[in-house]
């Protein structure tokens, strides 16, 4: 039985405010010609799991990482984008009415995120804290959500079990293998419906129906059989 829900918070329950993301405009403004899977593993190590003072700080070690020369007018540039995004990111227009719904069923949320400390200026502005039984944040505990460490404090916050909670992410590296490398069932949430991958959905209020109706764990079964048996076929 399913007894919470953990949500990864950009991209899941709140939206970027600039297009394209701005981790893809910052690998653009430091230039670095490099495969994106690659750039974003070092860049939210660097960036994402220390306190820093302030934005500065943070992207001069990010430059550092890359062996780049932290210049004035790189850092600017970084530092203006990343409180643009702050600034203007907003909840989906689904979320509040379905955090709501989870709270009034009783099911416990958590939120782990690889993000900064300006996290809590979009937490508050929209009074979101409310929601959270726990929260987790790379910039606190000096993980990612690549780290299954991240997943398993979370749930001893939570006072839960692997088997009685479910990921909704939509990051298939850190959300979805992340949770899975804690034993911990992961669901895609893919907005643009562009990838090929299951268990997802392509809106948080799939998530609820399938809750309401009680067929979420048939729903990843059955997913996850078909995920099996795809890998199977390929070997052979």
């Amino acid at each position: 039985m399913i007894k919470g829900v953990l949500f990864d918070f950009w991209g899941t329950l709140v939206e970027n405010g600039i297009f394209p993301s701005p981790v893809r405009q910052a690998r653009y403004i430091l230039r670095l010609r490099m495969l994106f899977k690659d750039f974003i593993v070092r860049f939210e190590q660097a960036f994402m799991t220390k306190p820093y003072k302030d934005l500065n700080e943070a992207f001069t070690a990010v430059c550092k990482e890359f062996d780049l020369e932290p210049r004035d007018f790189i850092i600017e540039n970084l530092v203006g984008m990343w409180n643009k995004n702050d600034l203007l990111g907003k909840p989906f227009l689904e979320t509040i009415e379905v955090l709501d719904y989870f709270k009034e069923k009783k099911i416990k949320i958590g939120l782990i995120s690889n993000t900064t400390p300006t996290i809590t200026r979009v937490l508050e502005k929209f009074e979101l804290n409310k929601y959270f039984d726990a929260t987790l944040f790379s910039c606190e505990e000096g993980l990612l959500k690549t780290d299954p460490k991240m997943f398993k404090k979370l749930l001893k916050k939570m006072k839960l079990k692997p088997k009685e909670v479910i990921m909704i992410g939509d990051s298939i590296p850190t959300d979805i293998i992340g949770a899975r490398g804690a034993g911990i069932r992961a669901v895609l949430l893919d907005r643009r419906n562009t990838r090929d991958f299951s268990p997802k959905i392509v809106n948080l209020r799939e998530l609820k129906d399938l809750f309401e109706k009680e067929e979420l764990e048939d729903f990843i079964a059955k997913a996850e059989a078909e995920e099996e048996k795809k890998k199977e076929e390929a070997k052979e």
